[in-house]
């Protein structure tokens, strides 16, 4: 009797915190807290095997960030399947016939887990709330698995939109000065504000959707060449250019919002998975050769640039989209796109 208590026991806290684990991973917005944290684990534990496999010079596939989503569940399923297997087994007698084991137990409430039903036995007084509970929460776990699908793909379609409309005119991997030459030779650097303005909108809804489902820093599309942290860089260039080099008061404001926004994403994805700045200087030097290009390419230069103090400025943010280039094994970011 007592060890039918303590299965009881074990079983409900095991079902209890695996239900908390997928209600604070998919609902609550900022990640799990809870004790399990199974997909934070699975992520801690794939990644370094994943690129030890691939060679960190490929870096993540479009394939690592979906199969940790499906192992999570099935891995949710697996342990809710063996939580009310030890409730049912400690329920064994309420069953026709009696349960005999607990990997019958498991195979019972499995059943009504995925709501197939395809049990022989049949469930007699409280037995009958184990497998109704079991149920229940199955369709509950399955309709929220589809549900957080669909959420994601929405919200890697509305990066992967920035970063495709970025490439086009910036190259690949993106470059603040191909974007800026590229906008003078068509003649629409009337439009360049309204593009700063654009990328603030693109990092806060990037800042938005992947600090709070950080999963989705990890989803790497086909056709959006090096992601999402190179597109970060070339935002960030493109601004602090505009802002403290080029001679264009219009563009100023915008510039610096921007810039802003996107240092607080890299900041806070950073933090989101644990990751450190790493060193790095702001290339003075390649700052000066790219003030070059843009004054052949027709924009004005401020005379007060100061080079020194714009790559100080620089290093502040590159550090950090550096290491999460790095951390998804994807190029840094680059100022001037080699020819």
């Amino acid at each position: 009797m007592a060890l039918d208590v303590l299965l009881f026991v074990i079983g409900f806290a095991l079902a209890a915190m695996t239900l908390r684990d997928v209600f604070e991973t998919v609902i609550v917005p900022g990640g799990s807290r809870a004790s399990l944290r199974v997909t934070k684990r699975l992520l801690w534990m794939l990644l370094p095997l994943w690129k030890a496999v691939r060679g960190e010079r490929h870096g993540l596939s479009s394939a690592f960030a979906p199969l940790v989503l499906v192992l999570s569940f099935i891995i949710w399923i697996a342990l809710l399947a063996l939580g009310f297997g030890l409730m049912a087994y400690s329920m064994r007698l309420h069953f026709r016939p009696p349960l005999a084991s607990v990997p019958d137990a498991i195979y019972m409430v499995g059943s009504s887990l995925v709501t197939i039903g395809v049990s022989e036995e049949d469930a007699l007084g409280a037995g009958r709330w184990v497998v109704l509970g079991a149920g229940f929460c199955g369709l509950a776990v399955m309709t929220m698995a589809v549900t957080y699908l669909l959420q994601v793909q929405s919200s890697v379609s509305k990066r992967d939109i920035g970063i495709i409309k970025l490439n086009t005119a910036a190259g690949e991997p993106p470059s603040a000065v191909t974007l800026l030459v590229r906008f003078a030779a068509i003649g629409s650097r009337d439009e360049l504000v309204e593009v700063l303005r654009e990328g603030r909108n693109w990092c806060a809804t990037v800042r938005q959707s992947h600090s709070n489902h950080p999963s989705l820093i990890y989803f790497q599309s086909i056709g959006t060449g090096p992601g999402w942290p190179a597109a970060l860089g070339a935002l960030l260039d493109a601004a602090l250019l505009s802002e403290q080099c080029l001679d264009e008061p219009p563009l100023r404001g915008a510039a610096l919002l921007l810039r802003e926004e996107g240092a607080r994403m890299a900041r806070e994805l950073a933090a989101v998975i644990g990751l450190r700045p790493g060193s790095t200087g702001g290339d003075e030097a390649l700052l000066e050769q790219s003030a070059e290009q843009l004054r052949s390419a027709g924009y004005p230069i401020r005379a007060d640039t100061d080079f020194a103090a714009i790559a100080s400025q620089r290093g502040e943010y590159k550090r950090w989209v550096d290491a999460l280039a790095d951390h998804l094994g994807k190029p840094a970011p680059v100022l001037v796109r080699q020819q």
